[in-house]
């Protein structure tokens, strides 16, 4: 029951807070947020489950009695509550927790009107976010898939900036025609799979996939379908990742979003993304993937060089952040394509180290931003000298973003290079790894620009506010983030044998093995 639990309390909490005064929101909020932090390190601590979710040959971990009970019956397939997870959804929702927790100690200071309504939002998105990582029946994780974008929608829309209005109607577009692609999508393979199954259990649908019980439906062959169905759910999980093109809402809902918000999005919600692809695309459809491996593999180096090009355009810090989370997926992609142990392990792990570090980033500039009161890079010089924690944790992170060794984002990236790079089913695998790899030659080159200019030199501000030292609530969980970051690349085993275990069958199935 504990993953029931873990929903409850940031459920039942994030009412609690929305009842209590607004002076005693940010503290009531970051208790209960203390509950699923908590019990997620606890079921990392306990995890003994082998395999994937996906597969039959899987060991579910911290499966409630609960799992199996029809909610909800249409027709021939029922609807169940079935929440489980592996050593690929648990250590995101490990990030989910910390990443919630850490977000509303960092909300203290910048958030200063309608706190209730803040931080029950913040716990709302919670809940449904540790349900996307835990269900796997479809309708009830489309539930809470889609139960992300209203606390995201309104965070954005009445906290935001300036243009906080049209950044969330962007947001909400985009998503929900997302959406509504991939369900569409998904409802092509149930259409295909009448018949054979009886629930929309994941596992189930995804095993009678792989023992070709697709049929063709209308003029479709189920070949064809499978290749629309795998398509169709592409373009609405690359909507949520973000893939260029469709990466336009990102850096708006980043700039105008609260930091605490930015924290949130850029570290759990582009994850739903690429985990999402590699739960229903890359495990489901793993012939399709590998039919179109040289196409998905171009998109992913488009969006890594595509992305680094535009942050080294920006002179926010925060767009420069942003427009670099757009870079770093492209890599999760190019990873996952590859269908090599390293290649599939080491995007998952890149999900993980991607999460902690933006989540630094992004934490740090909010710092500097309630410091300073401006975010633009030729407005501010010589930091260093009147902020040095602040800069030098944004030092740390921008190099744990550059791929500097003993911190997470060197052994992800090298994971996916040494997973890409012998990717026997890419053709020229080496050029798109060689070309990817180039991408962090471009992420130097705005990272250490931007350090230049902002944190080092004479002092200069062109604001009238005087610079006074963080509070300790501010500084503190960028100190926590660090600590994850070099923890991970230091010992990556620590997460990566786990992620490991679970992504084998995917390659074994890939490669024509059994489910």
């Amino acid at each position: 029951m504990i993953i029931e639990a873990l929903l409850a309390v940031a459920l039942v909490g994030g009412f609690a807070v929305l009842l209590a005064p607004n002076r005693l929101a940010g503290k009531l909020a970051f208790g209960i947020s203390l509950g699923p932090l908590l019990g997620s390190l606890w079921m990392f601590w306990q995890f003994d489950g082998d395999g994937n979710l996906m597969f039959d040959s899987a060991a579910r971990s911290f499966e409630s009695s609960l799992s199996g009970t029809t909610v909800l019956s249409m027709g021939p397939w029922d609807i169940q509550w079935l929440a489980a997870v592996d050593g690929i959804s648990l250590p995101l929702v490990v990030l989910s927790t910390i990443l919630t927790t850490l977000a509303i100690v960092s909300a203290w200071t910048p958030i200063d009107e309608r706190q209730s309504q803040f931080y029950a939002l913040v716990l709302f998105m919670e809940a449904a976010l540790i349900g996307v990582f835990t269900q796997l029946d479809f309708f009830v994780w489309f539930v809470f898939w889609e139960g992300v974008l209203v606390p995201m929608v309104l965070l954005i829309g009445v906290w935001g900036g300036p243009r906080r209005k049209y950044a969330a109607i962007k947001f909400l577009v985009y998503t929900n025609v997302a959406s509504a692609v991939l369900f569409v999508g998904f409802l092509g393979l149930l259409a295909g799979l009448e018949g054979s199954i009886t629930s929309f259990a994941l596992p189930e649908i995804s095993q009678a996939i792989h023992a070709d019980q697709l049929q063709s439906v209308g003029p479709f062959s189920a070949e064809e379908l499978a290749t629309i169905s795998f398509f169709a759910m592409f373009a609405g999980f690359a909507v949520k990742v973000p893939i260029v093109p469709v990466h336009t809402w990102l850096p708006d809902a980043h700039v105008e979003a609260p930091t605490p918000v930015s924290v949130l999005l850029a570290g759990v919600l582009l994850k739903m993304g690429t985990y999402a692809l590699l739960r229903f695309n890359f495990t489901m459809l793993p012939e399709v993937a590998a039919a179109n491996a040289e196409l998905i593999a171009v998109i992913a180096v488009i969006s890594i060089l595509y992305g680094a090009m535009l942050a080294l355009a920006q002179r926010d810090l925060k767009r420069i952040v942003a427009y670099s989370s757009v870079s770093s997926m492209g890599y999760v992609i190019l990873g996952l394509v590859a269908y090599t142990i390293y290649g599939v392990g080491g995007a998952t792990f890149q999900m993980l180290s991607h999460g902690l570090i933006s989540g630094l980033l992004f934490m740090t500039v909010g710092v500097i931003y309630n410091t300073t009161h401006t975010r633009m890079v030729g407005d501010m010089s010589g930091l260093a000298d009147r902020m040095p924690i602040a800069s030098w944790v944004f030092v740390a992170g921008a190099f744990g973003y550059m791929g500097l060794p003993l911190m997470s984002g060197f052994a992800a990236e090298l994971f996916v290079f040494i997973g890409a790079f012998g990717a026997a089913g890419l053709d020229y695998s080496p050029v798109f790894t060689a070309a990817a790899m180039f991408g962090i030659v471009v992420v130097a080159g705005y990272l250490l620009a931007a350090m230049q200019k902002s944190l080092f030199g004479p002092f200069e501000l062109a604001t009238d506010y005087e610079i006074g030292r963080a509070p300790f609530h501010d500084v503190a969980p960028l100190f926590v983030l660090l600590g994850l970051i070099v923890v991970l690349g230091v010992a990556p085993d620590v997460v990566f044998n786990m992620v490991e275990d679970a992504t084998q069958p995917i390659i074994e199935a890939a490669n024509g093995g059994g489910a």
